[in-house]
């Protein structure tokens, strides 16, 4: 992998795919205004450093619901990792266990979580590694159940409800293609139900609810003691409804473009619901994150630490682990060079005063 820029990994990832696979990834929604404005919109914001703040060795690690992360960066869910590399989700959960990241495993993940975990475990020492995992609510809540304690079982230590979907996002790119089955071999491991002879049978489909409701999360609630939390919130009047729910955390979300198009860009997004929830719980951001300066900003602006999807899954179809594991220093050592030019020590030390809009007056 000889890129140095996320333009560069993903256009060499884009050698390495199948096109219908490489337009799974990229794709978005309609026309997908949202998918190029969620990157556009942090470039739009301008960072203002502090200096001579006589800073020393700077401290990238947080916590965020009792999972300590070597960096405020986790894997945001994707889907279908064996169509960029043959070892899949496994290899990427090795690279984020040896990063000492959290790992959001998709509900629609090719390999089985329980490998999934396994994998995590094998490339690290010490404490199990750190995976969440991601659920759409299916309308068979008995099957729903049966996924969480599948999860819980295999050592996710939360649950990533997807709550932006109560019906699927219209995907040109897809419909173009025919990109409408997975390739032989290949299926969503998670949505497999045991099999009366032992072992599993074949994969359901996912289904989305367009019922799905606040009530609903009781319901969740009373089939796991995970933490909850909630990916896809926006509105700030969402963010205090979760709050008065009892979601443990919340993500900051439009689904990468991928659903409903001209959604504003989630970096926009992010401080009235940052301000909406005061503190009482974890905001998180996905949505455009390429850059270390990116996370900065995100930071800044209220969040405890950003999802990255689609360099993860550029780094996979260019270099499987070594790939991802790549991804992710890069990130690393960005993170670390703009804190130390904003005069930061650590992603705790960041204000929204670091970063000005581009329409923002310039104050005197």
């Amino acid at each position: 992998m000889d890129a140095l820029s996320p333009t560069e990994l993903e256009a060499e990832a884009r050698d390495h795919l199948d096109p219908a696979a490489y337009d799974f990834f990229a794709g978005g929604a309609g026309e997908e205004v949202t998918l190029r404005q969620n990157t556009a919109a942090f470039a739009r914001l301008g960072l203002v450093p502090r200096v001579l703040r006589g800073g020393g060795m700077r401290e990238l690690g947080v916590t965020v619901l009792g999972a300590p992360m070597s960096m405020p960066v986790l894997l945001a869910p994707t889907a279908f990792h064996r169509l960029a590399c043959e070892d899949g989700e496994a290899a990427t959960a090795r690279a984020a266990a040896t990063a000492g990241v959290v790992m959001i495993v998709s509900m629609a993940s090719t390999v089985a979580i329980e490998r999934i975990a396994e994998a995590a475990r094998e490339a690290v020492a010490g404490p199990a590694p750190q995976l969440w995992f991601q659920l759409y609510i299916q309308p068979d809540r008995g099957f729903t159940a049966s996924v969480v304690r599948r999860a819980q079982a295999a050592g996710c230590r939360a649950l990533v409800v997807t709550v932006d979907s109560p019906v699927f996002g219209h995907r040109e790119r897809d419909l173009r293609n025919g990109f409408l089955d997975l390739p032989a071999g290949v299926q969503c491991e998670n949505l497999r139900e045991p099999s009366p002879a032992g072992g599993w049978g074949p994969a359901r489909d996912i289904e989305f609810d367009p019922g799905l409701s606040w009530a609903d999360l009781d319901w969740l609630r009373s089939v796991t003691e995970l933490p909850i939390v909630l990916k896809g919130v926006l509105h700030p009047a969402d963010a205090r409804l979760a709050v008065g729910c009892g979601a443990d955390a919340l993500i900051v979300s439009n689904h990468g473009g991928r659903q409903l198009d001209t959604v504003a860009p989630t970096i926009d997004l992010l401080p009235a619901v940052a301000d909406a929830v005061g503190g009482a719980l974890p905001v998180l951001l996905d949505g455009g994150v390429r850059r270390g300066v990116d996370v900065v900003k995100a930071c800044a602006l209220g969040a405890s630490a950003v999802g990255v999807g689609r360099s993860v899954l550029w780094g996979l179809a260019t270099g499987g682990e070594a790939g991802v594991r790549r991804v992710l220093e890069t990130l690393r050592r960005e993170l670390d060079s703009a804190l130390a030019l904003c005069g930061c020590d650590s992603p705790g030390e960041l204000t929204p005063d670091l970063v000005r809009k581009a329409e923002q007056p310039w104050w005197s």
